[in-house]
């Protein structure tokens, strides 16, 4: 959990000093940050360190609840369209859950550590829901991302599929575990966050340098993973 934490950190510090700032720096900056916030509480929840675990779990459920209408947001810029409707939905439904789990006194109730991964003791009544708006969003945006970057120039088409695949990062190796392993389904969040590390590389070395002019040598040709 502390290696993961410090390697987005890195990302996001690299990003924010080789690229230029436009709005797609801000939103990977915020993506590899949130993930790595919710790292960090795992780290800090299996610690014991300062807060008491309600908090950190308050925050790090806050963390990822915002990951996926800024992915969405994100496939909307990377593909030059105009945010609309979907976007305004998929920040109104986070809004939310952000709000309940940051706010609601029953939303955590408590964790449990285990070696590799964290479950989170949450209400009964939210569990569908937002298992529902999690992989509702990934399941879109994985759909977006295939639908448009046929239509891109090779930068941006690039780009797109690396996010794409960044996607499916989270859904396959996480739904392929909690099928295989139904006690593992409290672990959602703490399995798919662990396999996020993915994606935070797909953004920091290939959406990135695709889609955002170096400060310093224009586009960054020379750092690009073929995909």
């Amino acid at each position: 959990m502390l290696a993961t934490f410090a390697i987005e950190i890195v990302f996001a510090a690299y990003i924010l000093w080789r690229y230029t700032f436009t709005p797609i720096t801000r939103l990977i900056v915020s993506l590899l940050g949130l993930l790595a916030v919710f790292q960090g509480t795992e780290f800090l929840l299996c610690g014991g360190l300062a807060l008491e675990g309600g908090v950190w779990s308050r925050i790090g459920y806050g963390a990822i609840t915002l990951l996926p209408p800024l992915g969405i947001h994100l496939a909307y810029l990377l593909a030059d369209k105009k945010p609309g409707a979907v976007v305004a939905f998929a920040y109104a439904s986070c809004a939310v859950f952000l709000a309940y789990f940051v706010f609601a006194t029953q939303a955590i109730s408590g964790h449990t550590c285990y070696a590799n991964y964290v479950t989170f003791d949450t209400a009964d009544g939210s569990t569908i829901p937002y298992t529902l708006y999690y992989y509702g969003w990934l399941f879109v945006g994985t759909l977006l991302t295939f639908k448009w970057a046929k239509t891109l120039d090779v930068h941006r088409r690039s780009a797109l599929y690396a996010l794409m695949a960044g996607y499916l990062s989270l859904l396959v190796p996480t739904t392929t575990i909690t099928l295989l392993w139904n006690e593992t389904t409290a672990a959602i969040p703490s399995i798919m966050c662990g396999f996020a590390i993915i994606l935070a590389g797909l953004l920091a070395l290939k959406v990135a340098p695709e889609s955002i002019r170096s400060r310093h040598h224009g586009r960054s040709d020379w750092f690009k993973i073929p995909l």
